[in-house]
């Protein structure tokens, strides 16, 4: 007889089950955690926007409770017991579109170091009188220039810039460009600093060091780099608020059209122009 032969199955080797791996997660927790700090930073730029508008509608509230009547004045920010009080109203956040605020916001800081610079003229001017009595002229002509620049940049490019970007005025933005081109001229004559001329400029500064007068001449010298730093922003100021003007769409025909609107709108306009007409009127029928 045949010998039984067991069949015995192979042996089939089991496998563990693996632990998943988890590749990558790393960066997974990178990128969520930029996409939170995205999130979150967008909603601050949203919570300021809101805040933004917040304020303007608060402001249109007002308006419309006093009937429409003009804000209070805050500039100056004199205090209360002054007899004099503020001339203008000015809220760059409140007023000027939020795009625009960081320009009017450089431009104002300029003109108050521009104010500072000529404050600090005139005492280096006085410094150099009293070493030398032929700096006279050029110390009088120090006083005229604080005194008279001071307000008149203020309210002659400053203001017509602010309200330029406000209301999105072309003939406030031909304003502002008309003058601040010569006040630029203007800065580049301070820093020049010609003898005589009230400028403790670079030229003025030099020639009180060879006349020996050193204290002096670092006086002005640094009074020189200050209205040099002016001249400079004065021009890369003027270019870059050029640039936004052309894209705003402003013209030249709008300027002349906003121009006329302003004239004919003044009442006293409109009185005097009727009071012409009449007086005309009546010599036209006068045998």
């Amino acid at each position: 007889m045949p010998a039984a032969t067991s069949t015995v199955p192979p042996a089939v080797m089991k496998q563990s089950p693996t632990e998943p791996k988890n590749y990558g997660s790393y960066g997974t927790q990178e990128s969520t955690a930029a996409a939170t700090a995205d999130l979150l930073r967008r909603q601050e730029e949203l919570n300021r926007k809101a805040e933004e508008l917040d304020r303007r509608e608060r402001e249109l509230q007002n308006a419309a409770l006093t009937g429409g009547t003009m804000r209070q004045n805050n500039w100056p920010p004199l205090p209360s017991f002054c007899p004099v009080k503020p001339c203008f109203y000015q809220d760059i956040g409140v007023d000027i579109p939020q795009e625009f605020q960081k320009t009017v916001s450089i431009m104002y800081y300029l003109w108050l170091v521009s104010a500072g610079t000529l404050l600090l003229n005139f005492l280096a001017c006085l410094t150099l009188f009293c070493v030398d009595g032929s700096g006279g002229p050029g110390f009088g002509m120090s006083i005229l220039w604080v005194i008279l620049f001071t307000p008149c940049s203020f309210v002659c490019w400053y203001r017509p810039l602010y309200k330029a970007f406000r209301s999105d005025s072309s003939f406030n933005f031909f304003l502002f460009f008309f003058i601040y081109f010569v006040q630029d001229i203007v800065y580049v004559l301070e820093a020049v600093g010609i003898p005589g001329w009230g400028f403790s400029g670079w030229v003025s500064a030099l020639t009180a060091l060879k006349q020996g007068n050193t204290g002096t001449s670092v006086f002005m010298m640094i009074v020189a780099v200050l209205l040099t730093a002016t001249a400079v922003m004065g021009i890369v100021m003027l270019k870059r608020i050029h640039s936004i003007y052309r894209r705003t769409g402003a013209s030249f025909q709008k300027a002349q059209e906003e121009f006329a609107a302003g004239v004919f709108s003044n009442s006293a306009v409109r009185t005097a122009a009727t009071n012409v007409a009449a007086g005309a009127a009546q010599n036209a029928f006068k045998p």
